[in-house]
């Protein structure tokens, strides 16, 4: 008998379930969210496993005592369940990005309409449930379809908050071919200076997760003439 292979994906959608049903015993729900998202629908192993929940931290250590809760006030709690790494976010509001790249406010919350308008681009704001069913707000499967990066909410204000977004979008444009909304790139060009306000770790990090930082550093010079 040959054996059964199960690859990568699969096994962590497995798991997902799993830990999912964990969370509704307990009276709570548990989502898969953003890159998970787009790159399942995308076809993509998944590497990331992003999950969002009503749960608030403080909910959580009651049924996940062994997590990390290092984040925990932001609502961010990192799991290794059954040798999968998940990445559990509380559903949550944010305000007041006073370092242009940390919310000073996190309210959390037990609305995905809500938390949704917390996210970057449409592409990374779906939502899927336990029986992969997508939730979509924002058309982000439209755009996935069309291949377009549009912002969630108006562009300018949205990189103010944090313009490693600028990076963000320039990266993800490159690495999924996707063509950057008119009036995001608008704002893209506009606020390009604010790239040098940023911890440029966080920069360095963004440009090794492109599959060609060379380029993705050559788009960022040109910006103005795309």
């Amino acid at each position: 008998m040959k054996p059964v292979v199960i690859d990568a994906t699969h096994l962590k959608l497995g798991k997902y379930q799993e830990i999912y049903h964990l969370f509704k015993e307990n009276g709570f729900e548990l989502y898969l969210v953003g890159g998970t998202v787009r790159d399942y629908l995308l076809n993509i192993q998944l590497t990331d496993m992003d999950l969002v929940t009503n749960a608030t931290p403080k909910d959580m250590k009651k049924f996940l005592p062994n997590a990390d809760y290092t984040f925990e006030k932001f609502g961010s709690v990192k799991v290794n369940f059954q040798q999968i790494k998940f990445d559990i976010t509380t559903l949550r509001k944010e305000s007041g990005y006073i370092d242009n790249r940390h919310p000073s406010k996190v309210v959390f919350s037990s609305s995905l309409k809500e938390d949704v308008y917390r996210r970057d681009f449409t592409v990374n704001a779906l939502y899927m449930d336990h029986n992969l069913e997508v939730i979509d707000y924002v058309n982000g499967q439209e755009d996935i379809k069309n291949k377009i990066l549009r912002m969630v909410g108006n562009p300018i204000e949205r990189i103010k908050e944090d313009p490693l977004r600028i990076v963000r979008a320039v990266r993800f444009s490159l690495d999924y071919n996707l063509q950057i909304e008119k009036s995001l790139l608008e704002a893209l060009k506009s606020l390009k200076s604010l790239i040098y306000t940023l911890n440029q770790e966080k920069v360095k990090q963004e440009v090794s997760k492109c599959r060609n930082g060379e380029k993705l550093l050559d788009y960022l010079n040109e910006l103005d003439n795309l």
